[in-house]
């Protein structure tokens, strides 16, 4: 089984043009990022086309959740995307409209042809391990996309005491956002700090644990998107607001540990 390295568009500066570049340059397999908009949609597919780039598209539900999530859908297809990640209804929706939303979804996803993975996102339906859960025994169909730092974040612990929907949750993911978090906030100043040795464990495991999951499946590829973001995610220091870390080094420190690992777990 090989491994997708996929570059978040988030934080990035320049043009599309010198995004993709240095993506490229740097050895990615795709991108992954929300749609350009319809003025730079040209240039978008043109430089898609040009660096060879895999495409994730990420959609955001809002105001009329499924409906805006179905006109997302249908615009993402002209993109034929490797995958759609989909940031899907809220966390303060009653189950009933959570169950409303995701069996549309899924017929949507059916439609469509493309594989969807919902995103475990705070402020989302799957912002906890236990509302995940119930999604995924009530729609054996769903998929996800693992970002358990926001899970880590909610719950304020190492989620010691949801091994049950941990392991549900590792049987569904078909993509992993590699962004290591702590009880106190979604992302560590940098995975590769000693004071942070614990968590870098503990969402490595998690992270084999899927990627295992998808080569006992049968899978010949597994994809992989670190995605520490900009200041709002990544700390900065008071008074000046400036990053505690470089953006770009902390994503390619975390591209390249997960390259070295999969490799000694799938490749040796």
């Amino acid at each position: 089984m090989e491994l997708k390295k996929i570059k978040a568009l988030w934080g990035m500066e320049g043009t599309i043009q010198d995004q993709f570049a240095r993506a490229a340059a740097a050895g990615y397999d795709g991108i992954e990022g929300p749609m350009p908009s319809q003025s730079d949609e040209s240039s978008f597919r043109e430089a898609l086309k040009r660096h060879k780039l895999d495409y994730i598209i990420q959609v955001y539900t809002h105001d009329d959740h499924l409906a805006s999530f179905k006109s997302q859908v249908e615009r993402a297809a002209s993109f034929e995307p490797l995958l759609i990640v989909a940031h899907s209804a809220k966390d303060s929706m009653p189950e009933t409209e959570q169950d409303r939303f995701f069996e549309g979804a899924l017929a949507t996803q059916h439609k469509s042809g493309i594989r969807i993975a919902h995103e475990t996102h705070r402020g989302r339906a799957m912002f906890t391990p236990w509302t995940t859960a119930r999604l995924l025994r009530k729609y054996p169909d769903l998929r996800i996309t693992a970002d358990f730092s926001h899970w880590v974040n909610v719950c304020e612990s190492h989620l010691e005491n949801h091994s049950e929907e941990i392991t549900l949750a590792v049987d569904r993911t078909i993509h992993v956002h590699g962004r290591v978090g702590f009880p106190n906030g979604p992302q560590v100043p940098h995975p590769a700090a000693p004071e942070y040795k614990c968590e870098l464990e503990l969402f490595t495991d998690w992270w084999y644990r899927i990627f295992a999951k998808q080569a006992e499946n049968g899978n010949t590829s597994a994809t992989f998107t670190a995605e520490f973001g900009p200041p709002g995610y990544l700390p900065t220091l008071p008074f000046t607001n400036k990053p505690v870390a470089d953006l770009w080094e902390v994503n390619q420190w975390m591209t390249d540990y997960m390259a070295d690992r999969f490799k000694s777990w799938f490749n040796a």
